[in-house]
């Protein structure tokens, strides 16, 4: 990708979450507002987003790309999952919780949707989805495991992975996209409509995050040293496991994007909602945030 075209792309999403902090100070976007923007995005435009990638034609080596790329992601996920086992033994209870969360769960969807289909158009949209699917069936499961003791309940575990309404839109338009079957232009249209409020919203969201903290205090050296390994480390196994594959360069480029993205949201959503350090998380969250608008370019130029 031109590095004049990786730059604009990145400074338009930076405006964006610019602006969506300035609204959350200014008291345009309240909490009740960002819950509200926060749980549009997640169960309508994120999955009007995924379908819409999925209205294309179909091909076999679009097939055979997101085969492999289900594969990197579940080998990256296995591997942050041996990870956390050991990695982060030496820190307080409340913190390990926070930071194994975070190494298994990114910010993939808000941020890195936007960012595969900027670099890469709607193919690289398609991929990004494919790669999020491990994740997602890791974030119900090993993931709220770390903040909820005495294990969670399976049942709802498989309810969730199931019902996702992310995951639903990827058999939705999985499905659409191997049987080819028409979707009207009205509904076509109406999809991709909403969709492409994707990029937008959710760098709002993500500025009414960064709005909440005080930016001078979440450089330390814990958050520093998560931030390196999540958005540096990772990535880079990332990328030693996609050529290992043979993925072709648009789907190495994805796999590398959406490891590299920073910590999820949710970790400090988590981590207040049972009674872990969720003032950490919002520092570990912002912090990776702030990095990853300078490492994602360089991902994306090395790639």
């Amino acid at each position: 990708m031109e590095l004049i075209k990786l730059f604009n792309l990145q400074g338009s999403l930076f405006i964006m979450i610019l602006a969506g902090a300035v609204l959350k100070r200014k008291g345009i976007i309240d909490e009740p507002g960002k819950r509200c923007l926060t749980d549009l995005c997640v169960n309508i435009i994120i999955p009007c987003n995924i379908v819409k990638s999925c209205l294309i034609e179909f091909d076999i080596s679009i097939m055979k790309a997101c085969g492999l790329l289900l594969a990197v992601g579940i080998v990256m996920q296995l591997l942050c999952v041996f990870l956390n086992r050991f990695l982060f033994d030496g820190f307080e209870e409340h913190q390990k919780k926070v930071l194994q969360y975070c190494t298994i769960v990114s910010n993939g969807g808000f941020l890195g949707n936007p960012v595969a289909e900027g670099v890469y158009g709607e193919l690289g949209l398609l991929y990004a989805s494919i790669f999020l699917i491990p994740m997602r069936v890791v974030m119900w499961s090993a993931g709220t495991s770390y903040f909820i003791s005495g294990g969670t309940d399976k049942k709802k575990v498989l309810r969730n992975i199931l019902t996702h309404p992310c995951l639903v839109a990827v058999y939705l338009g999985m499905f659409l996209m191997f049987t080819q079957i028409h979707v009207p232009e009205v509904l076509a249209s109406s999809v991709r409509s909403i969709g492409n409020c994707n990029s937008a919203v959710t760098m709002f969201i993500i500025g009414t995050i960064l709005a909440d903290v005080d930016v001078r205090t979440i450089i330390n050296k814990t958050t520093a040293g998560f931030g390196i390994f999540r958005l540096v480390l990772l990535p880079g196994a990332a990328l030693a496991l996609s050529r290992l594959l043979g993925l072709d360069s648009v789907a190495a480029g994805v796999a590398v994007i959406m490891t590299g993205m920073p910590a999820g949201a949710t970790a400090a959503i988590f981590a207040a909602r049972y009674g872990s350090d969720a003032e950490f998380a919002t520092k570990c969250v912002v912090l990776s945030t702030l990095l990853s608008m300078i490492t994602i370019p360089v991902c994306c130029a090395v790639i």
